[in-house]
């Protein structure tokens, strides 16, 4: 097929429950989320109408290597919906809902967005085929299409199966031409004790596959080739040493970036990275930065009592969500800012905060560092609900657990004190909504510690030790009954 030119397309501990927050947008994701602990007030903003949501006003921005003019928010297509009304990215089994996917898809095109993000390991293995489907039905030259060589698994290493891995994408995709190609997760080890800088040299350099890409863009295959980040900072240093000798050339570099990892990355676990550091060494060197996680794991639309309050002062009609989004947005050498929407009210939402960007002020950047603060110091798990580290081989649903036990010391239905005024009600809520959340043969108790999930968790975690503390507070429950 032809592809056309992309040079100007379309364009603390807590213990007292004063209220409850939904974290949600709209009544769809409302009725996929409630799971036990919250009863109360929205904390994102009125529900939108998509109709009065304008539709050229979007924030754009340009790549410098390409002349790309590309929309702030990007499309992630790991969350896709299944028809039951959940996430493909949670739930392996429910088929994707296309036609919802396609409306989404629809809706954003003519709102200005036109970058999505997929990757073979999103949603299953189904994300690259439903995004391939619905991009489709529109004229190549109306979007840009990203995806990643996500060859984790040590069978995929050798060059016959990465070739084949990268070859099915561009089938499913329904695509002659990659718009942004990504080396997936660069800085990770694995679970053996391989180094992260051996895992990526097996990944990419052993077997030819990163010469293999850069002849590839040569030919007009791949247009754009960068890496996403995890990880280990000694591997992204050394591939943009590879950039300043020549070795390789990356148009962009997709890397974490929110308001509290800006400084706090390397607080919440020793061996993450700041991204002011990474965002600037990207700056210095003319290298556009595609920002992920900028909701850190959904914990950023999840805030505390306090934080949420604090916001609220500031500007009481904004979503939580908007803030961050904001906040990963400003910066001006970032190019698209990835959101994984499951829902239309979540894209309503996130097109109205970049239709168009209002920058973050000083002030606001201040108070954002306080929330931070706050953040840092209620304990939470520092969990991102990625499920790199899913399936777990014993049948645990890791993310859904630190999810529940997350939301629950958020929103005040934590108490380790049987004095506490507020301990029944506290203890009722975690653990009904533990049974609801987290089916009882995939909870905390039945972790073995095997370690295998350690070796793929991007921000480090003592995974086992961390089901441990969660099963320690479900039996503290448990044994003490008001």
């Amino acid at each position: 097929m032809t592809e056309p030119s992309h040079k100007d397309p379309q364009a603390p501990k807590a213990t007292v429950s004063r209220r409850a927050f939904i974290q949600t947008t709209g009544a769809a994701a409302l009725s996929a989320t409630m799971i036990g602990c919250s009863t109360g007030t929205s904390t994102h903003a009125p529900s939108l109408d998509p109709n009065a949501i304008p539709t050229d006003a979007m924030t754009m921005r340009t790549n410098p290597n390409t002349g790309d003019r590309v929309s702030l928010l990007g499309f992630g297509c790991m969350r896709f919906p299944t028809v039951d009304h959940t996430s493909a990215r949670e739930n392996a089994n429910a088929p994707l809902d296309q036609a919802l996917i396609n409306d989404m898809v629809d809706f954003a095109l003519d709102h200005g967005v036109n970058y999505f993000d997929t990757s073979p390991a999103y949603c299953q293995g189904r994300s690259e085929g439903a995004i391939g489907e619905a991009l489709s039905r529109h004229p190549r030259e109306k979007y840009f299409i990203a995806t990643k060589l996500s060859n984790f698994a040590k069978e995929t290493w050798p060059r016959e199966a990465s070739l084949a891995m990268y070859e099915k994408s561009r089938q499913l995709l329904r695509v002659d031409t990659i718009d942004y190609m990504l080396l997936h997760a660069i800085g990770m080890g694995a679970d053996d004790g391989l180094s992260a800088m051996d895992v990526f040299h097996k990944r990419y350099i052993e077997n030819g596959i990163l010469d293999t890409l850069v002849e590839e863009k040569k030919a007009g295959r791949i247009r754009n080739l960068g890496f996403s980040y995890h990880g280990d900072i000694a591997v992204f240093d050394e591939l943009l040493k590879r950039h300043d000798n020549g070795q390789n050339h990356w148009d962009f570099v997709q890397i974490q970036l929110n308001y509290v990892d800006w400084k706090h990355a390397k607080e919440i676990n020793e061996r993450n990275t700041n991204a002011e550091y990474l965002y600037n060494e990207l700056e210095k060197r003319g290298i556009p930065a595609i920002i992920m996680e900028p909701l850190l794991g959904g914990r950023l639309a999840s805030l505390n009592f306090k934080s949420i309050e604090q916001l609220k002062t500031l500007d009481p009609d904004a979503s939580i969500a908007s803030w961050a989004f904001r906040y990963a947005g400003s910066p001006a050498n970032v190019l698209t800012v990835l959101s994984g929407m499951t829902f239309p009210e979540h894209l309503y939402e996130n097109i109205r905060t970049y239709s168009p960007l209002k920058p973050i002020t000083d002030a606001e950047r201040r108070a954002l560092e306080q929330v931070a603060q706050t953040i840092l110091n209620y304990q939470l798990i520092q969990c991102n609900t990625c499920q790199y580290c899913m399936p777990c081989p014993y049948g645990l649903d890791i993310p859904a657990i630190f999810s529940h036990f997350n939301k629950c010391l958020n929103e005040d239905h934590f108490a380790a004190d049987i004095r506490d005024p507020n301990y029944a009600q506290s203890r009722r809520a975690f653990l009904v909504g533990y049974d609801r959340a987290v089916p009882k043969l995939r909870q905390a108790v039945h972790c073995i510690a095997c370690n295998k999930c350690v070796h793929h968790c991007p921000q480090g975690l003592d995974i086992p030790a961390l089901m441990q503390r969660v099963d320690e507070y479900v039996e503290f429950l448990k044994q003490n009954p008001t």
